[in-house]
Formats: C-alpha cells, sequence, structure tokens
C-alpha cells in the first residue's frame, strides 16, 4: 500500500470529548514508559491504571500519568476495572501470551510489544486468541509504520529496485545490553535484566531482528521456509544466558534471502537493512532511506526498463566503487505521512480503536514475524537447518 495511504492521521481533534479512550499497562519499565509518554502524545488519551509486580516502577510510571493513576501487583485486578478501553502490554516477552490472552478474555483491545511471543505455540494460541475475542490488536513493531519504511515497500512493490532478491539487515551495537540492577541485590537480576535469559527472553532476534524480519516477510510476501544460525555467548562471560552475537539466514519462497546480524562489541554499521534488487538498492537506517541504482552491464541481472532509466556503463569506464560512492537518492516521504515511528505506530492504533478498523500491524503480521523469530533462535540454539513446515500450521 502506498505510503500517502498507509499512515492513517488522527482522527482525535474531531470528536467529542466523550471519545476520551482510557488506557492501562501492563509493564511499566522502560520500554513501558516510552510507550506511555508516546500515547499520551495522541490527544484525548489518557492512562487509568498500571500493573507492576516491581512497586519502584509505580513512582516513575505516575510521574508520567499523574500521581492519582491506579496501581496493581496482579494485572487480574487491572483487568477487572471497568473503565479501561484498552491494554498496553510490555512485560518480558515470556509473558506475552498469558497477558495479552487475559486481556483479550476480560473484553480490552491490546497494543502488545514484539515479539508476539517466546515460543511458535505460544504465537499460534495469540493469534487464535485474537480471533476469537473480536477485538483489536496491535503488535509493538514500530517500523511497521515508519513512513520512509513505507515508502521504501512502496517503491519496491512498483518495480524500482527491480525484483528483490536478498535482503542484509544489521543491528549492530557496543554495549553489554546488562543495566545497573539496584543495590547489585541478586533477587532482582533476573526482573532487572529479563533479555539476558532464556527463561524469558527471545534475545537479540527478537527484541532488535523482529523490526527487519518483519520487513522482510512484507518484502517478500511470505515467512521463511527455513533458517540457519549461529551465535553464542562469545564476549561478555558475565552469567547471561542469551547469545551477545547471532547471525541467522533465513531462505523464503523462491530461493530469496534475510541475513541478520546482530553484535554488541562494534558499532560500525550500527542499523541498516539493504536491499538488494536486480535494478538497484534500497538502504534503510533508523531515521531515513536512500535508493542506489545498480548500472546495466553486458551480462547482469538489471531489468531492460531500468537500465534505460539508468543507462548502461561499459566495462571500460566501470569503476568498482560505482554506483554507491556519492550516488545515492535519499528516499522523499509523501506530505502527510511524515512522523516519528512510536507516534505513527500508537497514534494508528488509538485510530483504529476509535474508527473500529482493523489495526495494520495485526494478528497475522505479528504471528508471521513472531515464528519467524522463534525459528530463527531455534536454528542458533541446534546449530542445524530448520525447515518451517515442520513446525508451524498453516
Amino acid at each position: 500500500m502506498a505510503a500517502s495511504t498507509f499512515v492513517e492521521q488522527s482522527s482525535a481533534a474531531k470528536l467529542p470529548a466523550s471519545s476520551q479512550l482510557n488506557l492501562a499497562i501492563i509493564g511499566p519499565g522502560s520500554r513501558g514508559q516510552q510507550l506511555m509518554r508516546t500515547f499520551l502524545r495522541v490527544p484525548g488519551v489518557r492512562f487509568a491504571a498500571l500493573c507492576d509486580i516491581y512497586e519502584p516502577r509505580w513512582d516513575q510510571a505516575r510521574k508520567i500519568t499523574g500521581e492519582n493513576t491506579r496501581a496493581f501487583r496482579d494485572y487480574r485486578e487491572l483487568l477487572s476495572a471497568k473503565d479501561i478501553d484498552a491494554i498496553i502490554v510490555s512485560t518480558p516477552l515470556s509473558l506475552h501470551s498469558e497477558h495479552v490472552t487475559a486481556a483479550l478474555d476480560s473484553g480490552h483491545h491490546v497494543y502488545g510489544e514484539k515479539s508476539m511471543a517466546l515460543t511458535v505455540e505460544e504465537c499460534g494460541q495469540m493469534r487464535d486468541a485474537v480471533k476469537k475475542s473480536g477485538k483489536h490488536y496491535q503488535i509493538g513493531l514500530q517500523y511497521h509504520y515508519a513512513p520512509w519504511y513505507r515508502e521504501a515497500i512502496r517503491l519496491i512493490a512498483s518495480g524500482k529496485i527491480g525484483q528483490v532478491t536478498q535482503i542484509y539487515s544489521y543491528w549492530h551495537r557496543n554495549n553489554s545490553w546488562r543495566r545497573p540492577v539496584p543495590n547489585n541485590d541478586p533477587k532482582l537480576e533476573r526482573l532487572i535484566n529479563w533479555r539476558l535469559y532464556r527463561e524469558f527472553s527471545g534475545g537479540l532476534v527478537a527484541e532488535l531482528g523482529s523490526h527487519h524480519i518483519n520487513f522482510a516477510n512484507e518484502v517478500f510476501g511470505a515467512i521463511p521456509e527455513s533458517a540457519v544460525g549461529s551465535g553464542g555467548v562469545d564476549f561478555w562471560k558475565d552469567g547471561r544466558e542469551t547469545p551477545d552475537n547471532v547471525q541467522v539466514t533465513y531462505r523464503y519462497p523462491g530461493g530469496k534471502t534475510l541475513f541478520f546480524s546482530a553484535i554488541t562489541t562494534n558499532r560500525f554499521i550500527g542499523c541498516q537493512v539493504q536491499v538488494c534488487g536486480t535494478g538497484g538498492t534500497i538502504v534503510l537506517t533508523e531515521a531515513d532511506g536512500t535508493y542506489y541504482y545498480e548500472p546495466k552491464l553486458g551480462a547482469s541481472a538489471v531489468p531492460e526498463g531500468l537500465a534505460v532509466e539508468h543507462g548502461v556503463v561499459t566495462g571500460a569506464s566501470y569503476r568498482a566503487e560505482l554506483p554507491y560512492r556519492g550516488q545515492g537518492q535519499p528516499i522523499a516521504v509523501p506530505a502527510g505521512t511524515q512522523g516519528n515511528p512510536d507516534f505513527v505506530a500508537c497514534n494508528s492504533f488509538i485510530d483504529s480503536l476509535r474508527n473500529n478498523q482493523r489495526p495494520k500491524a495485526n494478528e497475522d503480521v505479528a504471528w508471521n514475524c513472531g515464528v519467524t523469530v522463534a525459528l530463527g533462535n531455534y536454528a542458533i540454539d541446534h546449530e542445524a537447518r530448520v525447515k518451517f513446515a515442520d513446525h508451524v500450521r498453516a
């Protein structure tokens, strides 16, 4: 879908005061607090309640929502409140299935953080729960709504870079991913650093790779057929269980490929998605996108139509660095679709509730991404090619 029609404009300003939406959040940790700040930027939205088993987060969250916001330790008590329209679930990945399903069963719409769930089985159970409930569910894949990602999707679908054959994606950082624990209390270690432990976390593939995986699934119009992976705790020998570096190669129908790499010891390449087509390349970052044409050589794969557009480069004049040195064209986002991905995603969820429209990043998008993440981790753990048909149902 074209970017100019994909990002819905907020209808909040046109609605009467009675259209106010009351949200509640389960898990107002660091990501949850960011979501709270973002949702509160949407007119007509307030937080009526919050829930966390770690009570110091109550005060942190109330600095955002107001000192009188009701707080609960037990999410079931929160779900019994009658004045809540939708629930934000931002708890550790291993709890997504429990919390999202309970929220749906209690009659609430849900915005759930990514990835969908820790296992393939749980992803299936959640998708079934959404469809059974009749409620709206949106997965927190904010780059699904990023304007320059949407415009890239439009350009790819229009044939701008020919046939896409490979996507190379990276999220490289130089950071241990460990968070400080108050007073170094060992009882709080797994609560604060849950991302480092397999009981709770899908590690780097889930927390970072999910964004790139979701994009590749959309570009290729399918989930992968197989995956191979590698990774380990190779540098940060601090008791963590999830790898500090991962590399996964997914094979899609038709021989198309996604490669994802995340490391925690070097940030040179940063966060990038390189979409390789027979007629050009699109490079996406956390902030923008750039298009590069592919020169037409005698025996190249550049389509004839694009060869006319780009021109033919002879072997004698071709230099290895062309056209990728100073030849990039910025991806222009259509007017009216600009916006921070977090805000666009949160705003779109609120619009879906007000207009009773199914979210764009719905349960099917979430399932496609969630099972791809889970089986990527399975491939890393088992050091073998994993065939998706052996693990997923239609």
